[in-house]
Protein backbone atom coordinates (compact mmCIF):
# COMPACT_ATOMS: atom_id res chain seq x y z
CA UNK A 1 0.00 0.00 0.00
CA UNK A 2 1.20 3.73 -0.69
CA UNK A 3 1.76 5.13 2.66
CA UNK A 4 3.67 8.78 0.73
CA UNK A 5 1.48 11.91 1.00
CA UNK A 6 3.73 14.68 -1.18
CA UNK A 7 4.49 17.56 1.29
CA UNK A 8 3.14 20.64 0.23
CA UNK A 9 5.96 23.34 0.43
CA UNK A 10 8.22 23.60 -2.72
CA UNK A 11 11.26 23.28 -1.95
CA UNK A 12 10.63 19.80 0.06
CA UNK A 13 11.95 20.95 3.33
CA UNK A 14 11.66 24.76 5.42
CA UNK A 15 14.59 27.20 5.01
CA UNK A 16 16.85 27.77 7.89
CA UNK A 17 16.50 31.45 8.85
CA UNK A 18 18.57 33.91 11.16
CA UNK A 19 18.55 32.56 14.79
CA UNK A 20 16.32 29.18 14.43
CA UNK A 21 17.89 25.80 14.17
CA UNK A 22 19.71 24.34 11.50
CA UNK A 23 17.73 21.78 8.98
CA UNK A 24 17.53 18.49 10.81
CA UNK A 25 19.45 15.59 9.03
CA UNK A 26 18.02 13.54 7.04
CA UNK A 27 18.84 9.44 6.34
CA UNK A 28 17.08 7.09 3.78
CA UNK A 29 16.99 2.94 3.66
CA UNK A 30 15.49 1.37 0.57
CA UNK A 31 14.85 -2.23 1.01
CA UNK A 32 13.56 -4.03 -2.74
CA UNK A 33 12.97 -7.36 -1.62
CA UNK A 34 11.22 -10.16 -3.28
CA UNK A 35 7.43 -9.07 -2.69
CA UNK A 36 7.66 -5.41 -1.41
CA UNK A 37 9.69 -2.06 -2.00
CA UNK A 38 10.34 -0.25 1.02
CA UNK A 39 11.44 3.00 1.69
CA UNK A 40 12.22 4.76 5.15
CA UNK A 41 13.49 8.34 5.47
CA UNK A 42 14.19 9.16 9.33
CA UNK A 43 16.39 12.04 10.92
CA UNK A 44 18.00 10.87 14.71
CA UNK A 45 16.98 11.64 17.83
CA UNK A 46 19.29 11.20 21.01
CA UNK A 47 18.21 7.65 21.56
CA UNK A 48 17.06 6.07 18.15
CA UNK A 49 15.52 7.96 14.93
CA UNK A 50 12.42 10.20 13.92
CA UNK A 51 10.86 8.59 10.91
CA UNK A 52 10.23 11.66 8.97
CA UNK A 53 8.33 9.56 5.70
CA UNK A 54 7.60 5.99 4.59
CA UNK A 55 6.60 4.69 1.30
CA UNK A 56 6.04 0.96 0.45
CA UNK A 57 4.55 -0.86 -2.59
CA UNK A 58 3.80 -4.54 -3.26
CA UNK A 59 5.48 -5.43 -6.50
CA UNK A 60 6.07 -8.72 -6.11
CA UNK A 61 9.85 -8.28 -7.97
CA UNK A 62 10.39 -12.28 -7.84
CA UNK A 63 7.30 -13.51 -9.17
CA UNK A 64 7.92 -16.19 -11.40
CA UNK A 65 11.81 -16.61 -10.09
CA UNK A 66 11.36 -19.98 -9.39
CA UNK A 67 10.70 -20.85 -13.26
CA UNK A 68 13.63 -19.79 -14.57
CA UNK A 69 15.86 -17.94 -12.21
CA UNK A 70 14.83 -14.69 -13.75
CA UNK A 71 13.40 -11.55 -13.26
CA UNK A 72 10.04 -10.85 -15.33
CA UNK A 73 9.49 -8.06 -17.59
CA UNK A 74 5.91 -7.15 -15.49
CA UNK A 75 7.49 -7.65 -12.62
CA UNK A 76 10.88 -5.47 -13.32
CA UNK A 77 7.87 -2.93 -14.78
CA UNK A 78 6.33 -2.49 -11.78
CA UNK A 79 9.41 -2.64 -9.36
CA UNK A 80 10.95 0.45 -11.31
CA UNK A 81 7.70 2.52 -11.31
CA UNK A 82 7.70 1.99 -7.39
CA UNK A 83 11.02 2.98 -7.07
CA UNK A 84 10.63 6.43 -9.42
CA UNK A 85 8.38 7.05 -6.68
CA UNK A 86 10.76 6.29 -3.98
CA UNK A 87 13.15 8.67 -5.83
CA UNK A 88 10.71 11.61 -6.20
CA UNK A 89 10.52 11.25 -2.03
CA UNK A 90 14.06 11.43 -1.71
CA UNK A 91 14.42 14.55 -3.69
CA UNK A 92 11.75 15.57 -1.97
CA UNK A 93 12.86 15.63 1.16
CA UNK A 94 17.04 16.95 -0.15
CA UNK A 95 19.47 16.79 1.19
CA UNK A 96 19.87 13.25 2.27
CA UNK A 97 23.05 13.55 5.16
CA UNK A 98 23.01 9.85 4.32
CA UNK A 99 21.71 6.67 2.53
CA UNK A 100 22.06 3.03 1.35
CA UNK A 101 19.69 0.72 -0.84
CA UNK A 102 19.79 -2.32 -0.94
CA UNK A 103 18.06 -5.67 -2.38
CA UNK A 104 17.92 -9.00 -1.47
CA UNK A 105 16.94 -13.28 -2.35
CA UNK A 106 15.08 -12.23 -5.81
CA UNK A 107 18.21 -10.28 -7.21
CA UNK A 108 20.46 -12.26 -5.79
CA UNK A 109 18.73 -15.12 -7.21
CA UNK A 110 18.13 -13.48 -10.61
CA UNK A 111 20.49 -14.18 -13.40
CA UNK A 112 19.36 -10.92 -15.16
CA UNK A 113 19.81 -8.89 -11.95
CA UNK A 114 22.57 -7.17 -13.29
CA UNK A 115 20.37 -5.24 -16.31
CA UNK A 116 17.63 -4.62 -14.15
CA UNK A 117 19.88 -2.77 -11.75
CA UNK A 118 21.66 -1.28 -14.40
CA UNK A 119 17.54 -0.16 -15.56
CA UNK A 120 16.93 1.16 -11.81
CA UNK A 121 20.01 3.06 -12.29
CA UNK A 122 18.86 4.90 -15.81
CA UNK A 123 15.39 5.40 -14.80
CA UNK A 124 15.57 6.25 -11.37
CA UNK A 125 19.04 7.73 -10.57
CA UNK A 126 19.00 4.83 -7.62
CA UNK A 127 22.47 2.78 -7.39
CA UNK A 128 20.88 -0.51 -5.65
CA UNK A 129 23.64 -3.18 -4.23
CA UNK A 130 22.60 -6.16 -3.55
CA UNK A 131 23.46 -7.78 -0.38
CA UNK A 132 24.20 -11.37 0.79
CA UNK A 133 21.85 -13.52 2.93
CA UNK A 134 24.46 -12.99 5.23
CA UNK A 135 24.37 -9.02 5.61
CA UNK A 136 20.50 -9.25 5.29
CA UNK A 137 20.46 -11.29 8.66
CA UNK A 138 22.74 -8.58 10.17
CA UNK A 139 20.56 -5.50 9.32
CA UNK A 140 17.28 -7.30 10.64
CA UNK A 141 19.11 -8.09 13.97
CA UNK A 142 20.74 -4.24 13.77
CA UNK A 143 16.64 -3.67 13.20
CA UNK A 144 15.81 -5.05 15.98
CA UNK A 145 17.50 -4.18 18.40
CA UNK A 146 15.30 -1.79 20.04
CA UNK A 147 13.25 -4.43 21.03
CA UNK A 148 16.18 -6.67 22.91
CA UNK A 149 15.15 -7.26 26.20
CA UNK A 150 18.43 -6.95 27.64
CA UNK A 151 18.31 -9.17 31.15
CA UNK A 152 18.21 -11.78 28.21
CA UNK A 153 21.77 -12.31 26.54
CA UNK A 154 20.81 -13.82 23.46
CA UNK A 155 18.13 -13.42 20.71
CA UNK A 156 16.92 -15.96 17.88
CA UNK A 157 15.81 -13.05 14.82
CA UNK A 158 13.97 -14.80 11.91
CA UNK A 159 13.33 -12.97 9.19
CA UNK A 160 10.32 -14.26 6.33
CA UNK A 161 11.35 -12.49 3.51
CA UNK A 162 9.43 -13.34 0.09
CA UNK A 163 12.51 -15.41 -1.53
CA UNK A 164 14.12 -16.24 1.53
CA UNK A 165 13.74 -16.77 5.40
CA UNK A 166 16.63 -15.75 7.88
CA UNK A 167 17.58 -16.81 11.13
CA UNK A 168 20.57 -14.93 13.43
CA UNK A 169 21.18 -16.01 16.99
CA UNK A 170 22.40 -12.57 18.63
CA UNK A 171 24.27 -12.28 21.67
CA UNK A 172 24.47 -9.23 23.74
CA UNK A 173 27.97 -8.64 25.58
CA UNK A 174 28.33 -7.16 29.48
CA UNK A 175 29.40 -4.24 27.49
CA UNK A 176 25.83 -3.79 25.60
CA UNK A 177 27.46 -4.70 22.34
CA UNK A 178 25.38 -6.83 19.66
CA UNK A 179 27.04 -9.51 17.78
CA UNK A 180 25.63 -12.18 15.57
CA UNK A 181 27.05 -15.62 16.46
CA UNK A 182 25.61 -17.36 13.77
CA UNK A 183 22.72 -17.80 11.09
CA UNK A 184 21.15 -19.63 8.70
CA UNK A 185 19.19 -19.13 5.77
CA UNK A 186 16.25 -20.87 4.42
CA UNK A 187 16.06 -20.78 0.62
CA UNK A 188 12.10 -19.91 0.55
CA UNK A 189 9.87 -17.07 1.88
CA UNK A 190 6.26 -16.28 1.08
CA UNK A 191 6.27 -15.39 -2.16
CA UNK A 192 8.66 -18.89 -3.07
CA UNK A 193 6.26 -21.04 -1.50
CA UNK A 194 3.06 -19.72 -2.38
CA UNK A 195 3.97 -20.05 -6.41
CA UNK A 196 5.58 -23.41 -5.27
CA UNK A 197 1.89 -24.28 -4.31
CA UNK A 198 0.04 -22.33 -6.62
CA UNK A 199 -3.49 -23.53 -5.21
CA UNK A 200 -6.02 -20.88 -3.55
CA UNK A 201 -6.23 -22.40 -0.34
CA UNK A 202 -2.83 -24.01 0.80
CA UNK A 203 -3.29 -27.73 0.86
CA UNK A 204 -2.49 -29.71 4.29
CA UNK A 205 0.10 -31.63 2.55
CA UNK A 206 1.92 -28.37 1.03
CA UNK A 207 1.65 -27.03 4.18
CA UNK A 208 3.24 -29.69 6.19
CA UNK A 209 5.82 -29.69 3.19
CA UNK A 210 7.06 -26.45 4.32
CA UNK A 211 7.28 -27.76 8.01
CA UNK A 212 9.07 -30.44 7.19
CA UNK A 213 11.67 -29.11 5.20
CA UNK A 214 12.21 -25.96 7.62
CA UNK A 215 12.96 -29.05 10.63
CA UNK A 216 15.51 -30.56 8.35
CA UNK A 217 17.51 -27.17 7.07
CA UNK A 218 17.82 -26.05 11.20
CA UNK A 219 18.95 -29.13 12.28
CA UNK A 220 22.61 -28.29 12.26
CA UNK A 221 22.13 -24.77 12.81
CA UNK A 222 20.70 -26.04 16.30
CA UNK A 223 22.71 -28.34 17.12
CA UNK A 224 25.68 -26.39 16.33
CA UNK A 225 24.29 -24.07 18.89
CA UNK A 226 22.38 -25.61 21.18
CA UNK A 227 19.34 -23.56 20.44
CA UNK A 228 16.64 -25.82 21.33
CA UNK A 229 18.31 -26.34 24.70
CA UNK A 230 18.69 -22.67 25.47
CA UNK A 231 15.31 -21.56 24.89
CA UNK A 232 14.13 -24.43 27.31
CA UNK A 233 15.83 -22.21 29.93
CA UNK A 234 14.50 -19.17 28.93
CA UNK A 235 18.13 -17.77 27.96
CA UNK A 236 16.97 -16.70 24.47
CA UNK A 237 14.22 -14.09 23.42
CA UNK A 238 12.71 -14.93 20.08
CA UNK A 239 11.67 -11.77 18.00
CA UNK A 240 10.13 -12.20 14.24
CA UNK A 241 9.78 -9.90 11.66
CA UNK A 242 8.20 -10.09 8.79
CA UNK A 243 4.88 -9.23 7.02
CA UNK A 244 3.18 -12.72 8.41
CA UNK A 245 4.33 -12.12 12.23
CA UNK A 246 2.84 -8.40 11.84
CA UNK A 247 -0.56 -10.12 10.72
CA UNK A 248 -0.49 -12.63 13.43
CA UNK A 249 0.20 -9.48 16.00
CA UNK A 250 -2.78 -7.89 14.63
CA UNK A 251 -4.99 -11.04 14.19
CA UNK A 252 -3.93 -11.75 17.72
CA UNK A 253 -5.40 -8.13 18.96
CA UNK A 254 -8.51 -8.50 16.83
CA UNK A 255 -7.43 -5.37 15.54
CA UNK A 256 -10.21 -3.45 12.69
CA UNK A 257 -7.38 -2.49 10.94
CA UNK A 258 -3.21 -2.65 10.96
CA UNK A 259 -1.70 -0.77 13.47
CA UNK A 260 1.63 -0.70 13.57
CA UNK A 261 2.10 1.29 17.25
CA UNK A 262 -0.15 -1.31 18.46
CA UNK A 263 1.45 -4.54 17.00
CA UNK A 264 5.44 -3.29 16.88
CA UNK A 265 6.66 -4.76 20.15
CA UNK A 266 4.14 -6.96 22.04
CA UNK A 267 4.94 -10.25 22.79
CA UNK A 268 2.91 -13.04 22.36
CA UNK A 269 2.71 -16.89 23.34
CA UNK A 270 3.24 -19.99 21.58
CA UNK A 271 -0.52 -20.62 22.37
CA UNK A 272 -1.36 -16.97 21.08
CA UNK A 273 0.25 -17.90 17.93
CA UNK A 274 -1.55 -21.15 17.39
CA UNK A 275 -4.36 -19.70 18.22
CA UNK A 276 -4.40 -16.92 15.59
CA UNK A 277 -2.60 -18.94 12.63
CA UNK A 278 -6.04 -21.52 13.05
CA UNK A 279 -8.16 -18.48 12.70
CA UNK A 280 -6.12 -17.29 9.34
CA UNK A 281 -6.52 -20.66 8.43
CA UNK A 282 -10.52 -21.28 9.31
CA UNK A 283 -11.18 -17.73 7.01
CA UNK A 284 -9.96 -19.82 4.07
CA UNK A 285 -8.92 -17.90 0.56
CA UNK A 286 -12.20 -15.29 0.52
CA UNK A 287 -11.79 -14.31 4.22
CA UNK A 288 -7.90 -13.68 3.90
CA UNK A 289 -8.81 -11.46 1.05
CA UNK A 290 -11.55 -9.36 3.04
CA UNK A 291 -9.64 -9.57 6.06
CA UNK A 292 -8.43 -5.51 6.97
CA UNK A 293 -5.20 -6.58 8.40
CA UNK A 294 -4.39 -9.72 5.55
CA UNK A 295 -6.30 -8.16 2.28
CA UNK A 296 -6.42 -9.79 -1.38
CA UNK A 297 -2.47 -9.09 -1.62
CA UNK A 298 -1.22 -11.28 0.76
CA UNK A 299 -3.86 -13.79 1.23
CA UNK A 300 -1.67 -16.61 -0.58
CA UNK A 301 1.93 -14.79 1.59
CA UNK A 302 0.19 -15.51 4.60
CA UNK A 303 -0.79 -19.10 4.41
CA UNK A 304 3.02 -19.37 3.46
CA UNK A 305 4.28 -17.45 5.73
CA UNK A 306 1.86 -19.06 8.78
CA UNK A 307 3.69 -22.32 7.12
CA UNK A 308 6.98 -21.46 7.91
CA UNK A 309 6.25 -19.85 11.39
CA UNK A 310 4.50 -23.31 12.46
CA UNK A 311 7.90 -24.60 11.56
CA UNK A 312 9.80 -22.68 13.48
CA UNK A 313 7.93 -23.18 16.42
CA UNK A 314 7.42 -27.15 16.44
CA UNK A 315 10.78 -27.37 15.29
CA UNK A 316 12.52 -25.10 18.97
CA UNK A 317 10.61 -25.08 22.70
CA UNK A 318 9.16 -21.24 21.64
CA UNK A 319 6.78 -20.19 24.37
CA UNK A 320 6.80 -16.81 23.08
CA UNK A 321 7.49 -14.70 20.13
CA UNK A 322 8.22 -10.64 20.06
CA UNK A 323 6.49 -8.92 17.29
CA UNK A 324 8.80 -6.65 15.27
CA UNK A 325 7.32 -4.29 12.66
CA UNK A 326 10.69 -3.41 12.02
CA UNK A 327 13.99 -4.84 10.50
CA UNK A 328 16.44 -3.89 7.36
CA UNK A 329 15.21 -0.61 6.65
CA UNK A 330 15.70 0.25 10.42
CA UNK A 331 19.04 -1.69 10.54
CA UNK A 332 20.67 0.05 7.49
CA UNK A 333 19.48 3.65 9.26
CA UNK A 334 21.19 2.50 12.91
CA UNK A 335 24.20 1.32 10.45
CA UNK A 336 24.44 4.77 9.11
CA UNK A 337 23.34 7.10 11.69
CA UNK A 338 25.79 4.94 14.11
CA UNK A 339 28.80 5.08 12.22
CA UNK A 340 28.64 8.98 12.54
CA UNK A 341 27.79 9.23 16.38
CA UNK A 342 31.37 10.23 16.92
CA UNK A 343 32.66 12.00 13.78
CA UNK A 344 32.94 15.37 14.12
CA UNK A 345 30.24 18.14 12.97
CA UNK A 346 30.47 20.16 9.36
CA UNK A 347 29.29 23.45 10.68
CA UNK A 348 32.14 26.00 10.59
CA UNK A 349 33.06 24.95 6.64
CA UNK A 350 30.23 24.78 4.67
CA UNK A 351 30.20 21.15 2.54
CA UNK A 352 28.68 20.74 -0.88
CA UNK A 353 26.93 17.75 -0.59
CA UNK A 354 26.19 15.20 -4.15
CA UNK A 355 22.73 15.09 -5.03
CA UNK A 356 20.61 12.11 -3.58
CA UNK A 357 21.27 10.09 -7.01
CA UNK A 358 24.59 9.48 -6.16
CA UNK A 359 23.65 8.06 -2.32
CA UNK A 360 23.49 4.25 -2.23
CA UNK A 361 26.17 2.28 -0.92
CA UNK A 362 27.34 3.46 2.47
CA UNK A 363 26.88 1.39 5.65
CA UNK A 364 28.94 1.14 8.83
CA UNK A 365 29.13 -1.42 11.32
CA UNK A 366 26.54 -2.02 14.16
CA UNK A 367 26.14 -4.98 14.73
CA UNK A 368 28.87 -7.60 14.17
CA UNK A 369 29.12 -11.40 12.96
CA UNK A 370 31.01 -13.60 15.52
CA UNK A 371 34.09 -14.15 12.64
CA UNK A 372 34.14 -10.08 12.48
CA UNK A 373 34.15 -9.18 16.01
Amino acid sequence: MQKWNKKNNKNGHNPVRKNEQPVQKNFAAIDLGTNSCRLVIASPTPASFRIVETFSKITRLGEGIINDNELSRPAMRRTINALKVCAGVIEEYAPIYRSRFVATAACRRAKNCKEFLELVKKETGLTIETISSKEESRLAVVGCIPLLNRSIKRALVFDIGGGSTEISLARITNSGKTFIEGFVSLPYGVVTVSEAFPSQDMTNLAYDTIIERTHKLLKEFDEKHQISEAIKRQEIQVIGTSGTVTVLGAVHLNLPRYNRSAVDGISITKQDVDRAITKIKRLGDEGRKRHPCIGAQKADLTMAGCAIIEGLCSFWPIEEITVADRGIREGILLDLMHSNQNKPHFGKKKKVRPPFRRFGADAGKFAKTKQEK
